[in-house]
């Protein structure tokens, strides 16, 4: 039998229509990607790399192609499904932390939990509490985002794509707002939550960013033309 992957793409095209003009943001794109890997996506500005985000996270749709996410196909789901879908399999983890100004920390982590009716108000309380620890800001949780540096936002931001437990963290710049000390926090971060078996699928343009993926995709001119495993640091003996 063969090996399920969490993401299949097969042949996938994302073709943008004008009266005279048909842009190729996506071409022919066929990757799959397993439970628990960390892959970056890296290419020129322009080349589809967050077109194919969106596309992974099904807030856009594509042209043609099929799309699988853990065995089903997801492509010709109707847009309720797909928030479905979104809200309780897919963490989103952006450039801009989108926290909202008038909820503090706890609040803004217990939001996407809110839409779900399997949950009641004590198990939204302990998951929020937990994903808040995972990131090391429990103690910040009264706190407005206002109150709190860009690195400490994107931690919340964090905490918000963990708290519905989804089966993969989407990542699109993550530490493009942040000077090297809070992106280099934010990038150890990642790093943890993958070694506890987080599925997470990056783009970014920084090529320190992207080392610490353990597999690296290359987009140009919305074709795949590099695909390859990044070699990890040996852990030092203790």
């Amino acid at each position: 039998m063969s090996k399920q992957h969490l993401i299949e793409l097969q042949a996938v095209k994302k073709i943008f229509y004008t009266e005279d003009l048909e842009t190729w943001a996506l071409n022919n794109i066929h990757l799959t990607i397993d439970q628990g890997e960390y892959v970056s996506i890296t290419g020129p500005s322009g080349c589809g790399k967050s077109t194919l985000l969106s596309v992974l996270g099904l807030l856009n749709s594509f042209t043609e192609g099929s799309y699988r996410l853990n065995g089903t196909e997801v492509s010709q789901l109707p847009e309720s499904k797909r928030a479905e879908v979104r809200n309780q399999e897919i963490g989103f983890i952006f450039q801009a932390f989108n926290l909202i100004g008038e909820m503090n920390v706890f609040q803004n982590v217990e939001l996407p939990l809110t839409f779900r009716d399997d949950l009641t108000k004590k198990q939204r309380h302990a998951m929020v509490t937990e994903a808040l620890e995972q990131v090391e800001m429990g103690h910040r949780h009264k706190h407005h985002p206002a109150a709190l540096s860009g690195g400490q936002q994107q931690r919340v931001a964090i905490a918000r794509a963990l708290v519905g437990q989804p089966k993969m963290l989407l990542a699109d710049e993550p530490t493009g707002n942040l000077d090297s000390k809070n992106a280099q926090m934010v990038m150890d971060l990642l790093d943890t939550l993958h070694r506890r078996g987080s599925t997470i699928v990056m783009v970014t343009h920084d090529p320190r960013s992207a080392a610490q993926a353990g597999r690296q995709i290359s987009l140009f001119d919305g074709k795949l033309v590099d695909d390859c495993a990044v070699a990890q640091p040996a852990l030092a003996v203790i």
